[in-house]
């Protein structure tokens, strides 16, 4: 599966504004598409949930990952994945062009020499 079935099928499990829409009938759809994009965005605190799981294997299992606690992150991954999905849907982009532009950023970065260190225009 590439990138743009997974946000093509993602986007039929998204349900996080029917209620917003039932209880708001009349909202415009400029403010539809921003409570949208701000649900999905929200969402990228699942991050969190993979920050926590990996925490964990210090604190309580003394820095072993098992492959029980590696299903859990991947669970979370598609979590976060999910909500990717929705933010690019939300903005009626693709998943592989963002994931296209990516690497040629990286790629580039790296052919210049500048793949570390800060900023978003190196």
């Amino acid at each position: 599966m590439d990138f743009n079935e997974y946000q093509k099928k993602a986007a039929t499990t998204a349900i996080y504004l029917n209620k917003v829409k039932e209880t708001f009938p009349n909202l415009k759809p400029e403010v539809l598409s921003v409570l949208g994009l701000s649900y999905a965005s929200l969402g990228l605190g699942e991050a969190g949930e993979v920050q926590g799981k990996v925490k964990k294997i210090i604190r309580d299992a003394g820095g072993i990952l098992t492959d029980d606690t590696k299903k859990e992150i991947s669970k979370e991954l598609g979590d976060i994945l999910w909500y990717v999905a929705a933010i690019c849907s939300e903005l009626g982009i693709s998943m592989n062009d963002v994931a296209e532009q990516n690497i040629e950023k990286l790629f580039s970065r790296k052919e210049r020499g500048v793949i570390t260190g800060n900023g978003d225009n190196r």
